[in-house]
Protein backbone atom coordinates (compact mmCIF):
# COMPACT_ATOMS: atom_id res chain seq x y z
CA UNK A 1 0.00 0.00 0.00
CA UNK A 2 0.91 3.37 -1.05
CA UNK A 3 1.03 5.72 2.34
CA UNK A 4 0.35 9.15 1.48
CA UNK A 5 1.42 11.83 4.22
CA UNK A 6 -0.33 15.39 4.32
CA UNK A 7 0.66 18.82 6.06
CA UNK A 8 -1.55 20.43 7.63
CA UNK A 9 -0.43 24.03 8.85
CA UNK A 10 -2.22 26.69 10.49
CA UNK A 11 -4.52 28.34 8.17
CA UNK A 12 -4.87 25.37 5.93
CA UNK A 13 -7.32 25.67 3.43
CA UNK A 14 -9.76 22.83 4.07
CA UNK A 15 -11.06 21.89 0.66
CA UNK A 16 -6.74 21.54 -0.10
CA UNK A 17 -6.25 19.09 2.87
CA UNK A 18 -9.67 17.23 1.95
CA UNK A 19 -8.76 16.75 -1.71
CA UNK A 20 -6.01 14.15 -1.22
CA UNK A 21 -7.28 12.70 1.61
CA UNK A 22 -11.11 11.79 -0.55
CA UNK A 23 -9.49 11.06 -3.35
CA UNK A 24 -6.59 8.60 -2.33
CA UNK A 25 -9.27 7.03 0.30
CA UNK A 26 -11.56 6.51 -2.50
CA UNK A 27 -9.17 4.54 -4.54
CA UNK A 28 -9.37 0.72 -4.48
CA UNK A 29 -7.13 -1.47 -6.63
CA UNK A 30 -8.35 -4.28 -9.27
CA UNK A 31 -8.87 -7.29 -6.40
CA UNK A 32 -11.12 -4.31 -3.45
CA UNK A 33 -7.83 -3.75 -1.78
CA UNK A 34 -7.20 0.37 -0.74
CA UNK A 35 -4.54 1.50 -2.91
CA UNK A 36 -3.32 4.20 -0.05
CA UNK A 37 -3.05 4.70 3.78
CA UNK A 38 -3.43 8.26 4.88
CA UNK A 39 -1.69 9.94 7.36
CA UNK A 40 -2.62 13.82 8.55
CA UNK A 41 0.53 15.37 9.50
CA UNK A 42 1.16 18.27 11.53
CA UNK A 43 4.07 20.26 13.86
CA UNK A 44 1.29 21.21 16.94
CA UNK A 45 -1.73 18.98 17.96
CA UNK A 46 -4.28 21.17 16.91
CA UNK A 47 -4.30 23.47 13.47
CA UNK A 48 -6.32 26.26 12.95
CA UNK A 49 -8.31 25.54 9.74
CA UNK A 50 -10.47 28.88 9.53
CA UNK A 51 -13.72 27.94 10.27
CA UNK A 52 -12.71 25.32 12.51
CA UNK A 53 -9.52 23.91 14.82
CA UNK A 54 -8.85 20.33 14.16
CA UNK A 55 -6.67 17.51 15.75
CA UNK A 56 -4.13 15.86 13.67
CA UNK A 57 -3.59 12.17 14.64
CA UNK A 58 0.22 12.47 13.57
CA UNK A 59 3.60 15.05 14.25
CA UNK A 60 6.15 15.29 11.39
CA UNK A 61 7.51 11.76 12.25
CA UNK A 62 4.41 10.53 10.34
CA UNK A 63 6.25 11.57 6.88
CA UNK A 64 8.87 9.10 7.97
CA UNK A 65 8.51 5.77 5.71
CA UNK A 66 5.92 8.02 3.43
CA UNK A 67 6.42 7.27 0.04
CA UNK A 68 4.29 10.77 -0.78
CA UNK A 69 4.04 13.73 1.00
CA UNK A 70 1.13 16.54 0.34
CA UNK A 71 1.56 20.36 1.03
CA UNK A 72 -2.15 21.82 0.90
CA UNK A 73 -2.23 25.90 0.75
CA UNK A 74 -3.16 28.14 3.83
CA UNK A 75 -4.75 31.19 3.87
CA UNK A 76 -1.50 33.53 4.72
CA UNK A 77 0.44 31.99 1.98
CA UNK A 78 3.11 34.25 3.13
CA UNK A 79 3.65 33.40 6.81
CA UNK A 80 6.96 31.84 7.33
CA UNK A 81 7.48 28.09 7.33
CA UNK A 82 8.34 26.92 10.63
CA UNK A 83 11.96 25.42 10.47
CA UNK A 84 10.99 22.19 11.71
CA UNK A 85 8.38 21.45 8.84
CA UNK A 86 10.87 23.04 6.60
CA UNK A 87 13.53 20.57 7.99
CA UNK A 88 11.20 17.54 7.86
CA UNK A 89 10.49 18.02 3.97
CA UNK A 90 14.02 18.56 3.05
CA UNK A 91 14.45 15.12 4.93
CA UNK A 92 11.88 13.40 3.36
CA UNK A 93 13.11 15.14 -0.24
CA UNK A 94 16.88 13.65 0.32
CA UNK A 95 15.16 10.57 0.98
CA UNK A 96 13.43 10.41 -2.37
CA UNK A 97 9.79 10.77 -0.86
CA UNK A 98 7.56 12.08 -3.40
CA UNK A 99 6.42 16.49 -2.74
CA UNK A 100 3.65 17.95 -3.66
CA UNK A 101 2.09 21.23 -3.29
CA UNK A 102 -1.92 22.30 -4.09
CA UNK A 103 -2.88 25.98 -4.54
CA UNK A 104 -0.43 28.32 -2.00
CA UNK A 105 0.94 25.62 -0.40
CA UNK A 106 3.83 25.94 -3.48
CA UNK A 107 4.88 28.78 -1.51
CA UNK A 108 5.39 26.51 1.79
CA UNK A 109 7.53 23.95 -0.48
CA UNK A 110 9.39 27.26 -2.37
CA UNK A 111 10.24 27.91 1.36
CA UNK A 112 12.09 24.68 1.47
CA UNK A 113 14.24 25.30 -1.35
CA UNK A 114 13.36 22.27 -3.43
CA UNK A 115 11.86 24.16 -5.91
CA UNK A 116 14.83 26.37 -6.71
CA UNK A 117 15.60 25.83 -10.68
CA UNK A 118 12.23 24.29 -11.43
CA UNK A 119 9.38 25.21 -12.88
CA UNK A 120 5.86 25.11 -10.68
CA UNK A 121 2.69 26.50 -10.49
CA UNK A 122 -0.06 27.98 -8.14
CA UNK A 123 -3.27 30.01 -7.90
CA UNK A 124 -3.11 32.10 -10.61
CA UNK A 125 -4.00 34.82 -8.33
CA UNK A 126 -1.10 34.72 -6.73
CA UNK A 127 1.63 33.43 -9.40
CA UNK A 128 3.06 36.71 -9.90
CA UNK A 129 3.55 37.08 -5.99
CA UNK A 130 5.67 33.11 -5.73
CA UNK A 131 7.34 34.46 -8.96
CA UNK A 132 8.62 37.86 -6.97
CA UNK A 133 9.26 36.12 -3.61
CA UNK A 134 11.36 33.30 -5.13
CA UNK A 135 12.40 34.17 -8.60
CA UNK A 136 15.02 31.18 -8.60
CA UNK A 137 11.43 29.36 -9.33
CA UNK A 138 9.81 28.99 -13.20
CA UNK A 139 6.51 30.28 -12.32
CA UNK A 140 4.31 28.69 -15.14
CA UNK A 141 0.68 30.19 -14.01
CA UNK A 142 -1.15 28.67 -16.82
CA UNK A 143 -1.43 25.31 -16.03
CA UNK A 144 -3.00 23.18 -14.11
CA UNK A 145 -0.13 20.92 -12.43
CA UNK A 146 3.63 20.46 -12.86
CA UNK A 147 4.96 17.27 -12.74
CA UNK A 148 8.87 17.35 -12.17
CA UNK A 149 9.50 13.73 -10.88
CA UNK A 150 9.83 13.47 -7.40
CA UNK A 151 8.38 17.44 -6.84
CA UNK A 152 4.89 18.18 -8.03
CA UNK A 153 2.81 21.24 -7.78
CA UNK A 154 -0.71 21.68 -8.29
CA UNK A 155 -2.74 25.27 -9.53
CA UNK A 156 -5.73 26.00 -6.98
CA UNK A 157 -9.22 24.60 -5.96
CA UNK A 158 -9.91 21.98 -8.16
CA UNK A 159 -6.79 21.73 -10.05
CA UNK A 160 -5.70 19.68 -6.75
CA UNK A 161 -8.02 16.86 -8.45
CA UNK A 162 -6.13 16.80 -11.55
CA UNK A 163 -2.90 16.22 -9.42
CA UNK A 164 -4.01 13.67 -7.62
CA UNK A 165 -5.48 11.46 -10.63
CA UNK A 166 -2.31 12.11 -12.17
CA UNK A 167 -0.46 10.66 -9.41
CA UNK A 168 -2.81 7.49 -9.02
CA UNK A 169 -2.27 6.78 -12.91
CA UNK A 170 1.45 6.88 -12.35
CA UNK A 171 1.26 4.86 -9.41
CA UNK A 172 -1.43 2.55 -10.65
CA UNK A 173 -1.74 3.27 -14.16
CA UNK A 174 -5.06 4.43 -15.98
CA UNK A 175 -7.69 2.25 -15.07
CA UNK A 176 -7.42 2.62 -11.42
CA UNK A 177 -7.17 6.70 -12.25
CA UNK A 178 -10.21 6.19 -14.26
CA UNK A 179 -12.43 4.78 -11.60
CA UNK A 180 -11.31 7.27 -8.89
CA UNK A 181 -12.37 10.00 -11.72
CA UNK A 182 -15.77 8.40 -11.96
CA UNK A 183 -16.11 8.73 -8.34
CA UNK A 184 -14.90 12.37 -8.29
CA UNK A 185 -17.18 12.95 -10.77
CA UNK A 186 -14.30 14.12 -12.87
CA UNK A 187 -12.67 13.74 -16.38
CA UNK A 188 -9.30 12.01 -15.79
CA UNK A 189 -7.80 14.94 -18.18
CA UNK A 190 -9.55 17.80 -18.12
CA UNK A 191 -8.94 20.59 -21.42
CA UNK A 192 -6.76 23.40 -21.27
CA UNK A 193 -5.21 24.42 -18.52
CA UNK A 194 -5.45 27.12 -15.68
CA UNK A 195 -5.14 30.00 -18.39
CA UNK A 196 -8.77 29.48 -19.27
CA UNK A 197 -9.90 30.49 -15.88
CA UNK A 198 -7.37 33.88 -15.39
CA UNK A 199 -9.36 36.89 -15.02
CA UNK A 200 -6.97 39.37 -17.39
CA UNK A 201 -6.79 42.82 -16.36
CA UNK A 202 -5.24 45.28 -18.63
CA UNK A 203 -1.25 44.86 -18.31
CA UNK A 204 -0.74 47.82 -15.82
CA UNK A 205 0.39 51.82 -16.79
CA UNK A 206 0.58 54.66 -14.09
CA UNK A 207 -2.57 57.20 -14.49
CA UNK A 208 -0.88 59.85 -16.77
CA UNK A 209 1.95 58.75 -17.92
CA UNK A 210 2.64 58.85 -21.60
CA UNK A 211 1.86 55.98 -22.84
CA UNK A 212 -1.82 56.01 -20.56
CA UNK A 213 -3.60 58.06 -24.20
CA UNK A 214 -1.65 55.28 -26.51
CA UNK A 215 -3.68 52.39 -24.28
CA UNK A 216 -6.82 53.95 -24.25
CA UNK A 217 -6.77 54.25 -28.27
CA UNK A 218 -5.66 50.77 -29.03
CA UNK A 219 -8.55 49.74 -26.33
CA UNK A 220 -10.64 51.74 -28.45
CA UNK A 221 -9.34 50.09 -31.67
CA UNK A 222 -9.27 46.32 -30.87
CA UNK A 223 -11.35 45.92 -34.17
CA UNK A 224 -9.03 47.70 -36.36
CA UNK A 225 -6.06 46.54 -38.39
CA UNK A 226 -3.07 47.87 -37.00
CA UNK A 227 0.65 47.55 -37.38
CA UNK A 228 3.40 48.55 -35.19
CA UNK A 229 4.06 51.49 -37.37
CA UNK A 230 -0.02 52.47 -36.76
CA UNK A 231 0.63 52.50 -33.19
CA UNK A 232 4.13 54.62 -33.17
CA UNK A 233 2.45 57.19 -35.71
CA UNK A 234 -0.45 57.67 -33.56
CA UNK A 235 1.89 58.25 -30.27
CA UNK A 236 4.20 60.15 -32.48
CA UNK A 237 7.14 58.63 -32.34
CA UNK A 238 9.46 55.94 -33.68
CA UNK A 239 8.29 51.92 -33.61
CA UNK A 240 12.37 51.92 -31.41
CA UNK A 241 11.14 54.32 -28.98
CA UNK A 242 7.05 53.15 -28.63
CA UNK A 243 8.47 49.61 -28.17
CA UNK A 244 11.07 50.73 -25.24
CA UNK A 245 8.29 53.01 -23.40
CA UNK A 246 6.11 49.56 -23.78
CA UNK A 247 8.39 47.57 -22.03
CA UNK A 248 9.57 50.12 -19.10
CA UNK A 249 6.44 50.92 -18.33
CA UNK A 250 4.10 47.86 -19.31
CA UNK A 251 6.65 44.89 -19.46
CA UNK A 252 5.48 43.65 -22.42
CA UNK A 253 5.79 44.91 -26.45
CA UNK A 254 2.58 46.89 -28.53
CA UNK A 255 1.65 43.96 -30.69
CA UNK A 256 1.73 41.41 -27.73
CA UNK A 257 -0.07 43.98 -25.78
CA UNK A 258 -2.71 44.71 -28.17
CA UNK A 259 -2.91 40.54 -28.95
CA UNK A 260 -3.85 40.20 -24.85
CA UNK A 261 -6.34 42.90 -25.24
CA UNK A 262 -8.02 41.81 -28.22
CA UNK A 263 -8.79 38.26 -26.91
CA UNK A 264 -9.54 39.56 -23.33
CA UNK A 265 -12.56 41.39 -25.46
CA UNK A 266 -12.84 38.24 -26.98
CA UNK A 267 -13.33 36.15 -23.53
CA UNK A 268 -16.11 39.14 -22.63
CA UNK A 269 -17.47 38.46 -26.34
CA UNK A 270 -18.27 35.17 -25.66
CA UNK A 271 -19.09 35.46 -22.26
CA UNK A 272 -22.29 37.36 -23.35
CA UNK A 273 -22.96 37.28 -26.48
CA UNK A 274 -24.38 34.62 -28.57
CA UNK A 275 -22.15 36.17 -31.68
CA UNK A 276 -21.05 33.26 -34.07
CA UNK A 277 -17.05 32.48 -33.58
CA UNK A 278 -16.17 34.00 -36.42
CA UNK A 279 -17.78 37.26 -36.00
CA UNK A 280 -16.52 37.72 -32.45
CA UNK A 281 -13.09 37.04 -34.10
CA UNK A 282 -13.81 39.83 -36.46
CA UNK A 283 -15.10 42.45 -33.90
CA UNK A 284 -11.49 42.15 -32.11
CA UNK A 285 -9.43 42.61 -34.74
CA UNK A 286 -8.36 39.22 -36.34
CA UNK A 287 -8.20 39.01 -40.04
CA UNK A 288 -9.05 34.93 -40.09
CA UNK A 289 -11.16 32.86 -38.05
CA UNK A 290 -7.99 30.83 -38.37
CA UNK A 291 -5.83 33.05 -36.98
CA UNK A 292 -8.25 34.16 -34.20
CA UNK A 293 -8.77 30.40 -32.95
CA UNK A 294 -4.88 29.99 -33.06
CA UNK A 295 -4.19 33.12 -31.13
CA UNK A 296 -7.21 32.29 -28.87
CA UNK A 297 -6.26 28.78 -27.89
CA UNK A 298 -2.14 29.74 -27.39
CA UNK A 299 -3.13 32.06 -24.79
CA UNK A 300 -6.13 30.55 -22.71
CA UNK A 301 -5.33 26.58 -23.69
CA UNK A 302 -8.96 26.24 -25.36
CA UNK A 303 -10.25 26.71 -28.49
CA UNK A 304 -13.10 29.72 -28.25
CA UNK A 305 -15.98 26.63 -28.50
CA UNK A 306 -14.67 25.09 -25.50
CA UNK A 307 -14.20 27.91 -23.58
CA UNK A 308 -17.55 29.31 -24.28
CA UNK A 309 -19.38 26.33 -23.45
CA UNK A 310 -17.26 26.53 -19.93
CA UNK A 311 -18.27 30.36 -18.99
CA UNK A 312 -21.24 31.43 -21.34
Amino acid sequence: MHTVAILALDKVIPFDLSTPIEVFTRTLLPDGSPGYEIRVCGEQPEVDAGAFTMRVPWGLAGFEGADTIFVPGTADPAAPLPPAVRDALRAAAANGTRIASICTGTFALAGTGLLDGLRATTHWIVADLLAAAHPAIDVDPDVLYVDNGQILTAAGAAAGLDLCLHMIRADYGSAVAADAARLSVMPLEREGGQAQFIVNTYTPSPDGSALEPVLTWLHDNLHAELTLADIAAHAGTSTRTLIRKFREQTGTTPLQWLHRARIRRAQHLLETTRHPVERIGAQVGFGSPTAFRDRFKKTTGVSPASYRRAFS
